[in-house]
């Protein structure tokens, strides 16, 4: 069976909640390998609520529902405050990035209080800005940001990530609607360790098949290259 749309893969799936420090209750889902212990985290991040994110925003669903058994990976999915989904809403009101900042903290403390290994902050458009703003207040291996845009993280927020030793994975889509290729490199020079990927063809919301598998390839080059080539059907080919 090749794997493409919305094919979910054996894992272990697991319905959670996050407690956040000013006490909403967050919804979520956990993915993690069937079979094995994983190697690495992925802690996502969604889109904006206001524009239609959700923690079923399809790449962030789709690296949940392939991921686990494509490259040992956990893959940590939630609702923001005041975010509605199939898994339910979360408590509160979105707050335009502000107090989100209690709600990566909740994952982060999920993550850690749950023993899941290597965790990296997985930003996609709004999520990018939350995870430029308060990622590095976490204990983390790096931080991938898809499609951002740039709209709330600060240039000095931006800058501070030069100041870690940890990696920042940038996708910025050839066609994207907010941030290109050309400024993006701009934006993020001062970051000395920024690996920005110029993605050919690509727009913001990464539509099609292929820019999905583009996207998850980058994604555990990130993190675990040993996983790659990822497998194109399933059970994968001899």
């Amino acid at each position: 069976m090749e794997i493409r749309g919305p094919l979910e893969l054996p894992a272990l799936r697991e319905e959670i909640e996050l407690q956040t420090a000013d006490g909403l209750t967050l919804v979520g889902e956990l993915a993690q390998p069937e079979h094995a212990a994983p190697v690495a985290t992925l802690v996502t991040l969604h889109p904006l609520p206001t524009a239609g994110g959700f923690m079923d925003s399809h790449i962030l669903r789709k690296a949940a529902a392939r991921l686990p058994a494509l490259a040992d990976l956990a893959v940590l999915r939630f609702n923001t405050r005041g975010t509605s989904s199939q898994r339910g809403t979360s408590d509160g009101a979105f707050d335009g990035g502000a107090a989100e900042q209690f709600d990566v903290a909740a994952a982060m403390d999920f993550a850690r209080d749950r023993a899941l290994p290597r965790p990296w902050l997985l930003g996609w458009s709004f999520g990018t800005e939350l995870a430029l703003k308060y990622g590095r207040e976490h204990d983390i291996e790096g931080i991938i940001l898809l499609s951002p845009p740039l709209h709330r993280a600060t240039e000095a927020e931006v800058a501070a990530w030069g100041s870690t030793d940890r990696p920042v994975v940038v996708l910025v889509p050839e066609l994207d609607d907010y941030l290109r290729p050309e400024e993006a490199r701009e934006r993020f020079a001062s970051i000395p360790q920024a690996q920005l990927i110029a993605v050919d063809g690509g727009k913001h919301l990464w539509v099609g098949e292929t820019q999905t598998r583009r996207v998850l390839t980058e994604i555990v080059a990130a993190v675990n290259p040993a996983a790659l080539p990822l497998a194109t059907h399933w059970p994968p080919l001899d």
